[in-house]
């Protein structure tokens, strides 16, 4: 029914001649007349910008909202498609870790349903229902540990973008590469994780599991760990969110024991990695402090691949970004969205200077 995008016009432009949606959205208005230029006498009505995504997003008739724009530009159309009464098949982890407070509200008195995508969350999903929640001991999440797991501390400062970009796993787009990379990705994760499930930071842990073929686990009190396994391939659980509670079929060969003959696990090294450590401790202080480490994140991945700063720089920002920062409360889009410009402003101002 309808479509949204950035920039990628000609994928778009392919999208809405085969499937013929009432409405597209793309990032700005040049691009808007590019777009229309290109379609002739298409009756899809084009719109761009903040607006144009959330007019997408909340569009009479559709029943669910697959919500997965890149970092906090994911907010404001999310927060439509909830306040409309759409189901939201949740992509963009940002959403909630930014203003969880408020999407979880606004779903819940919306009898919103949100289901994750993200293929950790959908393992934790899955898992979750092999029990009761009173008798979770903890959420176990995954990680691959990205590109430089084994790499020593002190050779990550002449880490350069396209190294960084090189995931051993995943095929993603620059942004969530270089997140994966300095593990920032499995810290909004974990704040994302007790939006979504309801537990504290205590009931968390991260895990690096190289072969990415557990998305992650549940563990019981009665010590049974629930994993939910398969091969990297992030049409699984984007299916499973849109055809939950049932399952497509996706007319895959069998399993062979070789695609799982090896399960390796380790503790998340947070020397190594403080983006872990950073994550952990937004979500201990909450109110705005999440949204902060976003914003800041944002700017400082972006510097990064503009090789205005170094790879170690990136979490060094976010850090000093956040302790400048006076928290507050985070239960009004307005305090949101100012905590993020906030963040945004002082981490290009440190980097600049």
């Amino acid at each position: 029914m309808g479509l949204s995008c950035g920039g990628n016009l000609e994928l778009l432009r392919e999208q809405i001649l085969r499937y013929k949606p009432a409405i597209a959205s793309v990032k700005d208005p040049e691009l808007a007349a590019a777009l229309k230029s290109g379609l002739n006498s298409s009756e899809t009505e084009i719109v761009y910008g903040d607006e144009g995504a959330s007019r997408v997003a909340s569009i009479e008739g559709a029943d669910t909202v697959v919500s997965a724009m890149v970092g906090a530009s994911g907010l404001k159309p999310t927060l439509s498609a909830v306040r409309a009464g759409k189901d939201i098949a949740l992509a963009n982890k940002e959403t909630l870790v930014i203003a969880g407070e408020i999407i979880t509200k606004e779903a819940k008195e919306n009898n919103v349903t949100i289901l994750p995508v993200d293929s950790e969350h959908s393992a934790l999903f899955q898992a979750l229902q092999c029990g009761d929640k009173k008798d979770v001991k903890r959420l176990i999440l995954t990680a691959s540990g990205g590109p430089f797991l084994d790499t020593p501390v002190e050779e990550l400062t002449d880490v350069t973008p396209e190294v960084a970009l090189n995931h051993p796993t995943w095929v993603m787009g620059k942004k969530i590469t270089i997140d994966s990379a300095t593990l920032m990705n499995k810290g909004f994760e974990v704040i994302e994780a007790k939006w979504l499930f309801g537990v504290g930071s205590e009931k968390i842990s991260v895990w690096i599991h190289p072969q990415s073929i557990v998305h992650s686990m549940v563990e019981y009190i009665d010590g049974s760990i629930i994993s939910q396994m398969g091969i990297p391939d992030m049409r699984i659980p984007i299916s499973y969110a849109l055809s939950y509670p049932d399952r497509t079929d996706m007319r895959r060969d069998n399993a062979k024991p070789r695609d799982l003959s090896e399960l390796s696990f380790r503790e998340a090294d947070f020397k190594k990695f403080p983006s872990l450590a950073l994550a952990f401790g937004a979500l201990e202080e909450g109110g705005t402090m999440p949204a902060v480490m976003n914003g800041a994140n944002e700017i400082a991945v972006e510097a990064f691949l503009r090789r205005k700063i170094g790879f170690t720089d990136i979490v060094k920002t976010v850090d000093r970004v956040m302790e400048l920062h006076k928290g507050a409360a985070a239960d009004t889009l307005e305090a949101v969205i100012q905590s993020d410009k906030w963040a945004r402003e002082k981490a290009a101002d440190l980097i600049k200077n």
